[in-house]
C-alpha cells in the first residue's frame, strides 16, 4: 500500500501553520514534520478488526504539546471506523473536544 498523504489527520497547530501529514498505512502511523524542529509528531495505531482500530500511542515534541497535534480523528470519519483508545493523551483530547463529535467514534 505504501505511503499516502493525509492532510487532515492531525488538527492544525495554529491557523498559520502549513503542516504536511504523512499517513503511512504500511507502518500504521501518522507523522508530521514540525517546522524548524528535528523531531516529528507521530501517532501509531493498529487494526483490531476490519472496521475498528486501536489508537495506541502518540509522541509530540515537548514544545508542541497541548496544541492539538494528536487529533487523528478525521481518518476515522473518512474510513468509517470506530476506535478503542489506549493512549491517554488521545483519550484526553477526545474528552476535551466534545463539540467535534469524536466521542461517537469511540468504543468504550
Amino acid at each position: 500500500k505504501g505511503l499516502n498523504t493525509h492532510m487532515s489527520a492531525f488538527s492544525v497547530l495554529s491557523p498559520n501553520a502549513d503542516l504536511r501529514v504523512k499517513h503511512d498505512r504500511y507502518n500504521l502511523c501518522f507523522s508530521i514534520n514540525l517546522d524548524g524542529h528535528q523531531d516529528s509528531a507521530v501517532l501509531r495505531y493498529k487494526f483490531t478488526s476490519k472496521k475498528e482500530v486501536d489508537l495506541l500511542s502518540t509522541y509530540v515534541p515537548e514544545s508542541f504539546r497541548g496544541k492539538g497535534v494528536a487529533a487523528a480523528m478525521d481518518f476515522l470519519v473518512e474510513e468509517n471506523l470506530k476506535a478503542h483508545i489506549s493512549c491517554c493523551y488521545i483519550k484526553k483530547y477526545v474528552e476535551e473536544t466534545t463539540l467535534l463529535g469524536y466521542k461517537d467514534l469511540i468504543i468504550v
